[in-house]
């Protein structure tokens, strides 16, 4: 397995070459962007740090995941986190290596078992330290830590003691451990997101059953589906996850944001989503699938509820917010970051099956065909992010936004050759400008 801390220079290197690249070609260069304007890139904990049994550190859903799944097919080992970039041990030469590269702002996530091991309760002093450390680090060379909270790696403690982002039990335990990260860092951090893709978290991991904690049911799921519910759990997971975040981001706001001044927002996963052909039923499919990928959650974070589509087509299924929760909910956020890699076709593939025997999915009613081609199986025009600006423009009142994902992804045993991420990340650069001079809120942008 390649080091992530070799693709991380890799990359960082691509974006600074697509840079003046274009600047070079007289196209745009970095003083083309408002002032102030974030350039950065991100890891997360569990592909980055390493020292999984380090210092304290319990397993995540993510450790037991991840051996799980290389003990079912190859049985290779290094297909896991336990050493995976070493960034517990090798952050100072990473610092040095964004340092060099320019960067502005480097986005990282804090792994929950690394700070709280039995998920609720006792602090690790020896996780506040790495942390310490590492936020120190980035301040002393000039660059602002942007820190996702969550990012998938539950203590597996929790996972095992109440099923974890199923139980109501969650919104307490995630808000006392989102109160250790404010109360320990907040007087450095001043960028906060809480959750980093829960639409992502609950079709992964609660429905196809391809990501922790692998949960599914057939005949949905993609995984060994032993256990789990594809057609009810995504629903109550995505509910657990909005509540746990509006109750982080009150507490932030009432303790905390008023003397350590900073933001606080939640990422979401987003395509840009298109119809498959121009007929009447593709172009509706779409407007579903916007509905069900992403106002699954967006909704209730700007207005209060669910898409009225998803209502009528979930029947029972999906859970109902008290006005008190939808009060909380609405404006709970200072910016909304977006995952952005690629174009998503809908087609119209109509259920007639009763919702209780329906995932999510065929609620939608619509069947999703990814962009790519036959060379890596991976081809996105740049005009995509473009459409998704000003889609989130338009449906939610121009909200201050960091793309804190955007890439290419590279075969790991070939000799390697940038040209294609370089081209990518330059194509997707020039489509952000056009979109924030037509008026996009887009704040920053992270490799």
């Amino acid at each position: 397995m390649l080091r992530l801390l070799r693709v991380v220079a890799l990359l960082l290197g691509a974006a600074a070459a697509a840079s003046v690249s274009a600047a070079r070609s007289g196209e745009i260069s970095r003083d083309d962007f408002p002032r102030g304007f974030v350039f950065g890139a991100g890891t997360s904990a569990y592909q980055y740090e390493g020292a999984a049994a380090e210092d304290g550190r319990t397993p995540s859903v993510w450790d037991t995941f991840a051996h799980a799944h290389a003990h079912a097919g190859s049985g290779d080992n290094s297909v896991n986190g336990d050493v995976a970039a070493d960034g517990y041990h090798k952050y100072k030469e990473d610092i040095k290596l964004m340092k060099d590269t320019g960067l502005d702002a480097y986005r990282f996530s804090i792994s929950w078992p690394r700070i709280i091991p039995n998920g609720r309760g006792e602090v690790n002093p020896k996780g506040v330290e790495y942390y310490n450390n590492l936020i120190n680090e980035l301040l002393d060379h000039g660059i602002q830590p942007h820190v996702t909270i969550f990012q998938y790696d539950l203590p597996q403690i929790l996972e095992d003691e109440y099923d974890g982002w199923l139980s109501p039990q969650i919104i307490d335990d995630f808000t006392a451990y989102a109160d250790v990260c404010f109360r320990e860092f907040g007087d450095r951090v001043t960028n906060w997101t809480t959750l980093n893709e829960p639409n992502a978290l609950v079709s992964l991991g609660y429905d196809a059953g391809l990501g922790p904690p692998g949960r599914c049911s057939k005949p949905f799921g993609l995984g060994d589906c032993s256990r789990g519910d594809s057609v009810n759990e995504p629903y109550i997971v995505g509910h657990n996850c909005l509540l746990a975040h509006s109750s982080a981001v009150s507490l932030y706001r009432k303790k905390y944001q008023a003397k350590q001044h900073g933001l606080i927002g939640i990422n979401m996963f987003i395509n840009n989503i298109l119809p498959f052909t121009n007929s009447t039923e593709d172009i509706a499919a779409a407007k579903r699938a916007q509905a069900f990928y992403t106002g699954w959650f967006l909704n209730p974070l700007y207005y209060g509820d669910y898409p009225v589509v998803m209502k009528e087509n979930t029947g029972s299924k999906l859970p109902k917010f008290s006005r008190n929760q939808s009060e909380q909910l609405i404006n709970s956020m200072d910016f909304l970051g977006i995952n952005y890699y690629t174009i998503l076709y809908v087609k119209d593939n109509p259920h007639d099956a009763p919702s209780d025997e329906r995932d999510f999915m065929a609620d939608m009613s619509a069947k999703a065909i990814f962009a790519s081609n036959s060379t890596t199986g991976f081809y996105v025009p740049g005009y995509g992010l473009q459409q998704v600006l000003e889609h989130l423009k338009q449906s939610y009142g121009n909200p201050p936004i960091y793309i804190q994902e955007n890439g290419y992804p590279m075969h790991q045993e070939v000799v390697f050759d940038d040209g294609p991420r370089v081209e990518f990340l330059s194509e997707h650069l020039r489509s952000l400008l056009i979109s924030i001079r037509n008026g996009s809120n887009t704040r920053g942008y992270f490799a």
